[in-house]
């Protein structure tokens, strides 16, 4: 009974982040947001949205994402990840390499900076690791091709793409990412 008690106003404050981000989303989609507005998106809103989103986009393989807003145009994102189920939910079996070094959840972190102005936007992986290994070089590059990319052919990592719905750039501070709109 004390575990309900304590978990129903986690649930709630996640319940309304979902809701005020789903506000805003939906407010710069509809073109409903003045031109030069500043759209914040706070750490607590972007971890509520990928905690409701992720299961449709990911039903399985992926619990417990959330989303760390560094500064300085730097995110960081964490889950627990399980590379073989992902792969299997594509309906594909993981090689044996995968199964054996991969096999069973890791915990994931997955470090970004964002450049963005005048409309478009690049984000660059700066740093993966995987139960507390880096990962980078050949490797990171064998996990975004065969998982990421695969799974998520629209995915644009290291190359710059136009930003929808007139946003001029984004910023990210301390705890909380700016949305700019186009003057």
């Amino acid at each position: 009974m004390l575990l309900l008690v304590v978990l129903i106003p986690l649930l709630l404050a996640s319940r309304t982040d979902y809701l005020s981000i789903q506000r805003k989303f939906d407010a710069i989609e509809q073109n409903r947001v003045k031109a030069g507005t500043r759209v914040a998106l706070l750490a607590s809103e972007l971890t509520a949205y990928a905690q409701f989103e992720l299961p449709a986009i990911a039903p399985q393989g992926i619990r417990n994402p959330s989303v760390e807003l560094v500064g300085n145009n730097v995110a960081v994102g964490h889950a627990m990840i399980n590379f073989a189920k992902l792969r299997t939910a594509d309906g594909k079996a993981p090689g044996w390499m995968m199964a054996t070094l991969l096999a069973g959840e890791r915990e994931v972190v997955i470090r970004t900076r964002i450049q963005s102005a005048g409309g478009t936007a690049t984000v660059f992986l700066e740093r993966v690791e995987v139960s507390g290994v880096p990962i980078e070089g050949q490797a990171l590059d064998f996990l975004i091709d065969n998982y990421l990319m695969p799974r998520y052919p629209d995915a644009k990592i290291n190359r710059p793409f136009e930003l929808p719905y007139g946003i001029d750039s984004v910023q990210v501070s301390p705890g909380v990412a700016y949305v700019i709109m186009r003057k």
